[in-house]
């Protein structure tokens, strides 16, 4: 008697939302670049065109507008609706209507001409379909992947971020949705030598972490941005804080190698190096010190086949931020052609408040047409910061 054969249960599935592979040229000579067998060429040239459209165009970035809920309600809700402990005490139907009301004028007042891509958090993309007002204009929808944050057991000043567990299925309902890319941030705890932070274990689980994301996110066909968010709060120094940023950044590409993320597919969104708030120099600082550390970390920790560099704002002030990013990209166009900055991918943002921090200000007291001015003027400046002007 001839047993069944047992169908082959692991073998790669391909990604349900993109067409099948029909070109009969080389996949390697179309792409213009050599891929690994696992990942199918239909996709990645996708990917790639995706992570191009993103960061490809001078003088155009990326609008973070993924704040969880929670937070996005505080930022909205008047004073006289939250208690002494910042507790909202308005029902949930209303805090919904107001995220959902922000989000909409939002998305009608960013300039594409500025803006390539938005960065949405699931709910507005897949509850109230918002993306469709972007990619409507033509700027390319993308969806917040991480969860919330757990207290690493050993270490309890530095955090583990949850959501791998069920990241394909979220990350390909987001696509279903209309989302093109996806970000996972993770922080990264920056102290002098003394205090010891972060610590190894924390560097490795953090690029771990992002390094699968990053290759799930391509299997749902998703661009990644990996986001190394080195926070700067405590006693570092500027060289510190240089020093742990390439660590970081070398850490999480190295694990990306390891598990054949698509690097030309792919958008990294670092922080600027900067001295901690508790250090002495911090007032004393300028951008173009800070431009020279940060084009500094990028030309010796980003691989040359990285799509782009995304800067995130991190809490900046909305100055500070612009006058970062114009230092850089000033530093990069005045760079001579032997210099390795002059080899650097290109240098944008992807900021959030310092992109609607004015504006929240003219939406809470009901000045609709400021709030947009507002937001377009913040997104022009940036605009021109990434071009180094």
């Amino acid at each position: 008697m001839t047993e069944t054969p047992v169908p082959n249960t692991f073998s790669s599935p391909r990604n349900l939302f993109t067409s099948a592979d029909m070109s009969t040229d080389p996949p390697n000579v179309e792409l213009g670049t050599f891929i690994d067998s696992h990942l199918s060429p239909s996709v990645a040239k996708e990917l790639i065109a995706t992570a191009q459209a993103l960061v490809g165009s001078p003088g155009k970035g990326i609008y973070a507008t993924d704040e969880s809920p929670e937070a996005i309600a505080l930022l909205l809700a008047p004073s006289e609706d939250s208690d002494e402990h910042g507790n909202l005490s308005v029902s949930e139907n209303e805090n919904l209507e107001r995220r959902k009301a922000w989000r909409e004028a939002a998305y009608e007042a960013v300039p594409n001409e500025h803006v390539s891509g938005v960065i949405l958090y699931s709910d507005t993309l897949i509850d109230h379909k918002l993306g469709t007002i972007l990619s409507n204009k033509g700027i390319v929808v993308g969806v917040r992947a991480n969860g919330e944050l757990a207290p690493l057991p050993s270490s309890p000043f530095e955090f583990i971020v949850q959501g791998l567990d069920d990241l394909l299925s979220r990350l390909q309902a987001a696509r279903a949705a209309g989302a093109r890319f996806s970000k996972w941030r993770v922080p990264i705890a920056c102290t002098s030598v003394a205090l010891g932070l972060p610590s190894q274990l924390s560097l490795d689980i953090q690029a771990e972490t992002l390094a699968t994301y990053a290759a799930i996110s391509q299997q749902a066909g998703l661009v990644p941005i990996v986001e190394p968010d080195v926070e700067f709060s405590a006693d570092a120094d500027l060289a510190r804080s240089v020093e742990v940023h390439e660590k970081v950044i070398g850490k999480i590409y190295s694990r990306c190698r390891e598990y054949g993320v698509l690097l030309e597919g792919s958008v990294i969104k670092p922080s600027y190096p900067q001295p901690g708030l508790k250090h002495p120099s911090r007032q004393n600082t300028t951008a173009k010190e800070i431009a020279l550390a940060t084009a500094s970390v990028i030309s010796r920790s980003v691989p040359a086949a990285v799509a782009g560099v995304a800067f995130l704002s991190g809490g900046l002030p909305t100055p500070v931020a612009i006058s970062y990013l114009s230092a850089v990209n000033n530093l990069v166009n005045s760079s001579s052609s032997n210099s390795p900055f002059s080899r650097l991918p290109p240098l944008t943002f992807s900021y959030g408040r310092a992109i609607q921090g004015k504006a929240l200000e003219h939406w809470s007291k009901g000045e609709k047409d400021s709030m947009k001015r507002a937001i377009q003027e913040a997104c022009q400046a940036c605009s021109k910061a990434a071009r180094g002007e």
